[in-house]
């Protein structure tokens, strides 16, 4: 199928879903939208229980002796927002589309739930980024970092229901857009944005570009300003470790990628390096870098990287910094690899990103990839 028929069949399955969500207004930060309850995604009533990974009982089970069995879905358009849900599936988000699928460590044929209305998927554009609510189990609801024709923004709803702008006017480009997402242990939603192509931008203080922001739930700065951190190029990815500390990766236009520790008010160096900015923990060279998602357990750093076509596996000592080179994990395997998370069983899920228009995709591409890492055996579960 090609991406703009899948994109018309994503568009046709959105009207028969109730509240697909309206047009979006490029005013905010929070406009009052119902959100009704959509499809149920959350774990399986006591009469439906799910089923165990690998029973012969199950729908796709018969696929389990064919294929790879790391390869959990397939033919998607550009997935690059992911999470997990409590009940060990996944939702994964497709940048072009914006469709939202439910994807089973059984290997169990993808569910298509809903399209987020609204995405412009012009140039680096698209549905970029989800995230779980932290009161998840009591509210249902999930955060997306998108773009639309005028802007980038973060919407939240819950499953079929209609999104409402949590912050808008982040700015939008055709290059170097930015889109990570994540909330802290404290339930402080971290926003990672891009420089737009506009590298300036990352250190102008009344620009929400090349940065990384902080808001409550409902889209309202934590502190004084908005602004976490700053002076970074295109922020692809986020994440934590198990103390709670936040990370990013940066996807540089002048230099080699860095994965860094961020702190409130601290200065990254974009897009020219200055006196004081703080240091990267890990830098990758480019031609092995397009650093984009991130998951850290333990010890052990896990980086999706676009062009290197790899996961770079980095180890930290205990004073945060790499105890020797990183490694590379599943090289030229699966093409240019995306969003990386970390599942509570020490194994990876990963998004393929082949179809994007900088791959070269295979037949089946792109996909969803759940595989053990080979430090796993020593990794401790966030």
């Amino acid at each position: 199928m090609t991406r703009g028929a899948r994109a018309l069949l994503a568009a046709g399955a959105c009207l028969l879903l109730a509240g697909c969500g309206g047009g979006y207004t490029p005013a905010g930060p929070f406009r009052e939208v119902q959100e009704a309850p959509g499809p149920q995604v959350g774990p399986p009533s006591d009469t439906t229980p799910a089923p165990a990974p690998g029973d012969p009982s199950t729908p796709g089970s018969e696929q389990e002796e064919a294929g790879d069995p790391n390869v959990l879905a397939t033919d998607l358009a550009v997935p690059t927002g992911l999470v997990l849900l409590p009940d060990g599936t996944g939702i994964v988000a497709e940048r072009e589309t914006g469709r939202l699928l439910q994807v089973f460590p059984d290997r169990s044929p993808a569910r298509e739930l809903m399209v987020v209305a609204g995405v412009d998927a012009t140039g680096d554009g698209g549905l970029l980024g989800l995230a779980l609510s932290p009161t998840f189990a009591e509210d249902g609801l999930f955060y997306a970092y998108l773009s639309t024709a005028t802007d980038n923004r973060v919407v939240r709803f819950p499953m079929g229901g209609a999104p409402n702008p949590v912050v808008t006017g982040i700015p939008r480009g055709e290059t170097r857009n930015g889109g990570g997402l994540v909330f802290g242990v404290d339930g402080t939603l971290y926003v990672g944005t891009g420089d737009t192509g506009n590298a300036p931008l990352a250190q102008d203080p009344a620009s929400l570009a090349g940065k990384v922001l902080a808001y409550d739930v409902f889209g309202q700065p934590v502190g004084a300003s908005a602004v976490y951190s700053s002076g970074l190029s295109n922020v692809q990815g986020l994440c934590l470790d198990a103390e709670g500390a936040v990370y990013a990766t940066d996807d540089s236009a002048t230099g080699p990628d860095e994965f860094d520790a961020l702190i409130p008010g601290g200065d990254y160096g974009s897009p020219v390096a200055i006196p004081g900015a703080n240091p990267a923990v890990l830098t990758v060279p480019a031609e092995t870098g397009g650093l984009a998602g991130c998951a850290v357990s333990g010890s052990f750093v896990f980086l999706g990287a676009l062009d290197g076509r790899q996961v770079v596996l980095a180890t930290l000592g205990p004073d945060g910094a790499p105890v020797a080179d990183p490694e590379p994990f599943l090289p030229d395997e699966y093409g240019r690899l995306r969003t990386v998370v970390l599942a509570p069983d020490g194994a990876l899920w990963i998004t393929t990103s082949n179809t994007d228009g900088l791959g070269t995709p295979a037949e089946d591409d792109d996909k969803v990839l759940r595989i053990q890492p080979p430090a796993s055996e020593q990794t401790s579960p966030l």
